[in-house]
């Protein structure tokens, strides 16, 4: 089916498309700035060759497409769909296929959308109007329960070359978001030199519903079926990177916010012991992951706004997707009221025996590499909209401080007083807001990995201020996704602003990823970074990501201490 340039017409079937389609839009995640694009749709900036690349795969075999040098597969099936029977169960592997099926379209994202809210207005606020304006078009993504799915970049399609891979699990908590995004898309890791791959999941109440200790042992890992999508993710990728260039034995995962706490689940799961060989955990400390009864809990509120009795579970199955995402917003908004701790990976014997970092670092994984860091003002990101942050006095900031460092807040604002006298009394409370949890928790990953005397981990944290909004973000949360994806002037520019200075940012930080992918170890001289020393507990060495790099050795000591994170 051929399309006209300048037709933005886009099915949500998944068919072949036209060499050339028209069709870009922006989404908003609470994981950082996304483009999304319908499957069946490829952005403007996209030209194929003339002959598209076949590869075969374990389960039949696909075509992509050329762009730019970079062989491209998008939308490429990893299990069979998770509705009907298959939901809130174990991921099943696809059925294998004869014919060539086309693979230049993303496959569908999770289901995530708010029914009552389907159709309506972009979220509000000052950034994220910026965000959605891309070209005049919005359309979000197509939702489904078939929704494992999976995209690759790759340089070469030679598999004696054995490139490291790139393994990316996006960000949206554990409730939204998809790796099919314009900020994530990875032509250029790929022509840097990796193999890049983007892994769709299970979301929210279709991959975090612990019905375990309702259902018994057929759902006994039900509240991690997220979890067990990924872990099938990479066991493809086991299978068949080879196919596109990749080297099996160095896979490095990574993720951002929610994809990072993935990461660190991850590190932890005996099932994806040997799946992967380095980790890197983005601004999502993933320290201790839910306890099976508030997980419980959130399950009989679910099957309460059913209308579902415990004994007649298996009704579940034949409900549509959408009256299970109205239960879930109902069930999630009555469990915030109880203090939440749902919808989120649960304590497993088998998928997630123990937390992750919680009491000490997981020695399932003691032998992966791990880097891990924060942006220096993280707070930023979700304080757009609450204008009275923005323009603190003295009391104003003291009093939210207070409520972070209590008895500590003076010797806190003391701190942050001596190193930097001309902060405003806002940009004290935001720098002070984005460490407990994602810096801390950060730290405490570094200090607990450091502890068991294996593999090696390496702490950063990016101050590297963005000059948009007239530079009143900072550092926030997102910032660093477009330096690592190397996608500043693309998908990144609404964060980065694009230019001379954010692309050798994006040079020195998309380098150090890859380099760690290769080796487990993040120094190499195409960064241009100085030498970065694993993190001990005694030096301390971070990695201070900014307009020139430096190691500093235990910054902001004492604020450390005062939000260390209890073992």
């Amino acid at each position: 089916m051929k399309r006209k340039s300048g037709d933005f017409r886009c099915s949500i079937l998944r068919q072949p498309v036209g060499r050339r389609t028209l069709f870009k839009s922006l989404a908003f995640t609470a994981g950082g700035i996304a483009v999304g694009l319908a499957p069946g749709c490829k952005p403007a900036y996209e030209e194929t060759a003339l002959v598209d690349p076949v590869v075969k795969t374990s389960c039949g075999s696909i075509r992509g497409y050329l762009n730019q040098g970079i062989y491209t597969f998008r939308g490429v099936r990893y299990g069979a769909s998770t509705a009907g029977p298959n939901r809130f169960m174990p991921p099943k592997p696809p059925e294998p296929w004869t014919e060539i099926r086309d693979a230049s379209g993303y496959g569908y994202r999770a289901p995530q959308t708010n029914p009552a809210a389907a159709g309506g207005a972009a979220p509000e606020s000052e950034l994220t109007r910026i965000l959605w304006a891309s070209d005049g078009y919005r359309v979000a993504p197509a939702e489904s329960e078939d929704c494992l799915f999976l995209n690759i970049w790759t340089p070469t399609l030679d598999p004696a070359e054995k490139r490291p891979v790139m393994v990316w699990l996006h960000g949206g908590g554990f409730s939204s978001g998809s790796s099919s995004d314009l900020l994530y898309d990875g032509t250029n890791l790929a022509r840097r030199g990796a193999v890049m791959v983007g892994v769709n999941h299970r979301l929210n109440v279709f991959g975090y519903t612990h019905l375990g200790d309702i259902g018994g042992e057929e759902y006994a890992h039900s509240g991690n079926a997220g979890q067990l999508d990924i872990i099938a993710a990479l066991e493809w990728v086991r299978d068949n990177i080879g196919q596109f260039g990749g080297d099996p034995g160095r896979v490095m995962i990574f993720g951002e916010s929610g994809g990072g706490a993935k990461v660190s689940m991850l590190l932890a799961s005996p099932p994806a012991k040997g799946l992967f060989h380095a980790a890197v955990i983005e601004s999502g400390p993933g320290i201790k992951v839910g306890e099976r009864e508030p997980a419980t809990r959130a399950a009989e509120l679910l099957l309460d706004e059913l209308g579902i009795k415990a004994r007649n579970l298996k009704e579940i199955h034949t409900l549509p997707t959408s009256r299970i995402l109205s239960a879930y917003f109902a069930a999630n908004a009555r469990m915030a009221g109880e203090g939440g701790g749902a919808f989120r990976p649960v304590l497993d014997p088998v998928v997630l025996p123990a937390h992750p970092f919680y009491p000490a670092a997981p020695t399932v994984s003691e032998n992966v590499p791990v880097m891990v860091g924060w942006n220096k003002t993280e707070s930023t990101a979700f304080s757009l909209g609450q204008d009275e942050l923005w323009s603190l006095d003295e009391e104003g900031m003291r009093s939210r401080i207070e409520k972070l460092a209590g008895a500590d807040t003076d010797r806190l604002i003391g701190l942050y007083r001596k190193e930097y006298p001309d902060m405003s009394p806002s940009a004290v409370y935001f720098h002070i807001a984005s460490y407990p949890r994602m810096g801390s928790g950060s730290v405490a990953i570094a200090e607990r990995k450091a502890a068991l005397g294996k593999a090696p981990a390496y702490l950063y944290r990016l101050d590297w201020e963005t000059p948009v909004l007239g530079g009143k973000l900072i550092s926030p949360h997102g910032l660093e996704m477009p330096f690592v994806f190397d996608n500043v002037d693309g998908g990144g520019v609404a964060l980065t602003g694009g230019g001379a200075e954010a692309r050798k940012m994006a040079g020195a930080l998309s380098e150090t990823w890859i380099a760690f992918a290769a080796t487990g170890n993040p120094n190499t001289p195409k960064s241009g970074l100085p030498p970065w020393d694993p993190y001990d507990a005694e030096k301390r060495p971070t990695m201070i990501f900014d307009t020139e790099s430096r190691v500093e050795f235990d910054p902001l000591k004492e604020q450390r201490l005062i939000f260390e994170e209890p073992a």
